[in-house]
């Protein structure tokens, strides 16, 4: 697969070097994005002008921004385009990258989910919150697969100084985990996942609850692994967009992080 782009007045070929250096993505993996992006309807833009660039390109220009959170100004020579187009690309394509939730299946009684929430640092005041990590956040819900580290759903961003159990309640991630064991840590405690043993005071911990808390820990950690590898992709670091931006960045990155993932 080769894609070109006008870079002042020379022609860059987009090779398989450059998609896995500024995406994260095998060339069979972008592939498969740019797949489901066309099978979306990321053609056309159904009105107006065509689009000065391939979907492949554009589709490519999203993946480059969520990676590397470049400014529209940074991209626009990269691609050969206007950082107004740049914006209007980011506004059509991202929606399309969004992950689609799992839905349980026959063997759903034996998977393990994990939630948590994380917090991204936002611009947008109408999004975040001043929050625990000292800065403007916004929370995020994701559930992890604990024996694949694939995310299963991730839900919409809400204020930073949101409790995690509230912000589960009110999410509607539930309704993916039916005949699910969902891990939780002690946050979403009366949520209906499973937490861990509480200490109560003047009853120290028996033996076998401190064995099954340190198990709980041990699962739960892959879910902060995938957490980490979501933030490679600097967006979730640091999220300029506004209105529905994070929500589309998210999704779009959960959609990638599966993709790298895959074998």
């Amino acid at each position: 697969m080769n894609w070109a782009s006008p870079l002042y007045g020379w022609r860059v070929e987009a090779e398989w070097v450059w998609v896995e250096t500024f995406t994260g993505l095998r060339v069979d993996q972008f592939g498969r994005l740019l797949r489901a992006v066309r099978e979306r309807g990321g053609e056309g833009c159904g009105w107006g002008r065509p689009w000065r660039l391939p979907l492949a390109e554009r589709v490519l220009l999203v993946a480059v921004y969520y990676r590397t959170n470049l400014t529209m100004r940074q991209l626009a020579p990269l691609f050969g385009v206007s950082p107004e187009t740049v914006c209007r690309v980011i506004q059509r394509i991202g929606p399309l990258l969004a992950i689609a939730p799992a839905r349980t299946s026959q063997n759903a009684v034996e998977r393990l989910w994990i939630v948590d929430g994380t917090l991204i640092p936002v611009r947008d005041r109408k999004v975040g919150a001043s929050s625990r990590n000292y800065r403007f956040s916004a929370n995020v819900q994701v559930i992890a697969d604990a024996e694949t580290r694939l995310v299963v759903a991730a839900a919409r961003p809400v204020p930073g100084n949101t409790a995690d159990a509230k912000a589960w309640r009110d999410s509607g991630l539930a309704q993916h985990c039916e005949s699910v064991t969902v891990l939780g840590d002690g946050a979403y405690i009366n949520t209906g996942l499973i937490v861990p043993h509480r200490k109560r005071p003047g009853r120290p911990l028996l033996k076998g609850e401190e064995e099954d808390n340190a198990q709980h820990r041990k699962v739960r950690a892959r879910v902060e692994h995938t957490f980490s590898r979501m933030k490679n992709y600097k967006i979730l670091r640091d999220c300029q967009q506004r209105g529905d931006g994070l929500h589309h960045a998210v999704q779009a990155v959960a959609r990638m992080h599966n993709l790298a993932l895959a074998a």
